[in-house]
């Protein structure tokens, strides 16, 4: 089997549109400071390069939490892998993520998170593809939609492949 690679957003315009949505959120939260989820692995790239151009205070807690495996599609079966290391109660907080399909692992995860009792809880995506989605979850900040084409690059993987493309690509098999 063979694996072809259609670039989808190249670097720069990744590099801008993230530039834009760190100003958006620094002028949202002026005078405050805002904790930010990363969801690993994949939002890796896009939580770094959005805590960089920042203007308020900033803290970074990670957790990993899962339902693709090895497949290209989600299997619906969501596990948290890794929990948080700090407390978000108070807190202004964003979970960053790299994409957002189906929403059933997003929508897990903010319902257990507001359990938490954060300040405000809010939710940041590179790449939304709202054409998957099975469930309700609304996106504050988004970077990009985009056509439901499995992707991968800038942290998008495919069984773990791929994540170090400085660009999102679509990924065909044949």
């Amino acid at each position: 089997m063979s694996e072809q690679i259609r670039v989808l957003l190249p670097e720069e315009e990744l590099d801008r549109r993230i530039a834009e949505l760190g100003a958006q959120i620094s002028a949202d939260y002026a005078g405050e400071s805002v904790h930010l989820i990363c969801i690993l692995k994949g939002s890796i790239f896009i939580t770094c390069e959005l805590a960089k151009r920042l203007t308020i205070p900033v803290t970074i807690d990670f957790m990993c939490v899962s339902s693709y495996g090895a497949a290209m599609e989600s299997s619906g079966v969501i596990t948290i892998k890794k929990d948080l290391e700090e407390s978000i109660e108070g807190r202004n907080v964003i979970v960053v993520e790299d994409i957002i399909d189906t929403g059933r692992t997003l929508q897990y995860l903010l319902e257990e998170l507001s359990n938490r009792k954060p300040k405000d809880l809010k939710l940041c995506a590179m790449l939304d593809k709202p054409d998957r989605r099975v469930t309700d979850v609304s996106v504050d900040y988004t970077g990009f939609e985009i056509p439901d084409e499995f992707v991968v690059g800038y942290g998008l993987d495919y069984d773990q492949r791929y994540r170090n493309l400085p660009y999102v690509g679509i990924l065909t098999l044949s």
